[in-house]
């Protein structure tokens, strides 16, 4: 029971780290680029570091909590990253695919 659960979390952490990874490199711009690394990376990175803490947890005596500190501290500072190269992004006027709302600084009546 146990080799299946691992199979099934490598398996899928290893299907959403590839997605992340094509779309990194096949969406046209940064804005859109920006989701493949901080959404299914994420997910697939944290699934393989679940896979990992239960197979040695299930292998040694005790817990291994390593692997789900890590896990925290990735699902923690990868929507903070994200976050802060979008609006660095915006900051900097980065061109983006989708058109650019109006910029309306007169109040409406």
């Amino acid at each position: 029971m146990t080799d299946l659960l691992l199979s099934l979390l490598i398996l899928t952490g290893a299907i959403f780290t590839f997605i992340g990874s094509l779309g990194l490199a096949r969406l046209r711009d940064f804005y859109t680029r920006l989701h493949g690394p901080t959404k299914a990376t994420t997910l697939g990175v944290g699934c393989l570091l679940i896979a990992s803490a239960v197979y040695f947890s299930v292998r040694e005596e005790g817990a291994s909590l390593h692997e789900v500190l890590v896990t925290l501290f990735l699902f923690i500072t990868a929507p903070v990253s994200a976050h802060l190269l979008g609006k660095a992004a915006l900051h900097l006027k980065v061109n983006s695919l989708a058109p650019t709302p109006p910029d309306n600084d007169t109040p409406a009546d």
